[in-house]
């Protein structure tokens, strides 16, 4: 397959995937923003900024003004901001217009139809009132994506570059999510195990769409400790770190025996899942969360840059 054609398919599912996510971080910032007071709120919305690295390019529009709904449309909906919900998910449809002889009928339709109607919902501000619809449409259609690749793709060299771009992207994205909650959003070290601490970790769980499978499995219990075991290191929950890295080196082992050969990153992949396996969460506390977290997602970073260098994407 040529190297742009698979740089379309990866980058047309990592775009989608984040789309979801970004929208994900908007409710948990929403939601963790709900709970506190007027001027905590606006630190609410600052490290939701500053967790997606626009800081530099809002402030330059909006300055300081951190409320909700300036940053929230800044991030679903600014023109000046090439990383805007709307500009990723133009992005998708673009790669997936460009790729659209190796896509199916039903996966070019739903990728679309799901910008068109993003499109006109976001012709106009979003309103508070309006934003979780808005949000909704965003996740509904990455899933409808999703849905028509699993039902219609061939399981070739397309589809494993489609799911390698969805999990090297919801990996970092589950990853900077727990950077925010641990890291940006706590406002200190004695609110560890407070109710605010509780609540924001429940924000946590929903804003992965992982509330009700960790009630399942831990009987309701609200524990900081348990959540980021089960957001880092549980294989069953589809938006870990490990299940994410278990899907990776399904997906690069099928390109490998498609190809006839193991590449580099097959070996850098083979290193980070490994940690999954020997890891605990005590040990990750040791260490530092923020810490663990930061070597993960530069480690993610490299692995992504290794696989378009050994599938040549540019050519």
């Amino acid at each position: 397959m040529l190297g742009r054609s698979a740089n379309g398919i990866f980058w047309l599912f990592r775009y989608l995937e984040r789309a979801e996510n970004v929208s994900r971080l908007i409710e948990a910032g929403f939601r963790m923003a709900l709970t506190r007071s007027a001027s905590d709120a606006v630190d609410e919305w600052r490290s939701l900024i500053v967790t997606l690295g626009l800081r530099q390019a809002f402030e330059a529009r909006y300055g300081t003004d951190y409320t909700g709904p300036h940053v929230f449309n800044f991030i679903l909906r600014d023109k000046d901001n090439p990383g805007s919900i709307l500009a990723i998910t133009e992005a998708a449809r673009t790669n997936a217009r460009m790729v659209r002889g190796g896509i199916t009928r039903e996966v070019w339709e739903s990728v679309n139809d799901g910008w068109m109607q993003l499109r006109e919902a976001l012709a106009r501000p979003v309103t508070e009132t309006r934003l979780g619809a808005v949000l909704d449409l965003v996740r509904r259609q990455a899933t409808q994506v999703r849905g028509a690749m699993e039902g219609t793709m061939l399981r070739n060299e397309i589809y494993n570059f489609a799911r390698i771009g969805s999990f090297i992207e919801r990996a970092d994205n589950t990853a900077r999510i727990l950077d925010v909650k641990y890291y940006v959003l706590l406002p200190s070290v004695s609110y560890v195990g407070s109710s605010l601490d509780n609540v924001q970790w429940e924000n946590v769980l929903r804003s992965v769409a992982g509330e009700r499978a960790y009630r399942w499995l831990n009987a309701g219990r609200m524990d900081p400790r348990g959540i980021a075991e089960f957001l880092i290191l549980d294989e069953r929950f589809p938006r870990s770190l490990a299940f994410c890295y278990s899907k990776l080196r399904s997906n690069l082992a099928s390109l490998a025996r498609e190809y006839g050969s193991e590449v580099k990153s097959h070996e850098m992949l083979g290193d980070a899942a490994c940690q999954f396996h020997t890891t605990t969460i005590e040990s990750i506390f040791e260490q530092g969360l923020h810490e663990f977290i930061g070597k993960f997602i530069r480690a993610n970073t490299a692995l992504a840059l290794q696989i378009q260098r050994d599938y040549r994407f540019t050519e």
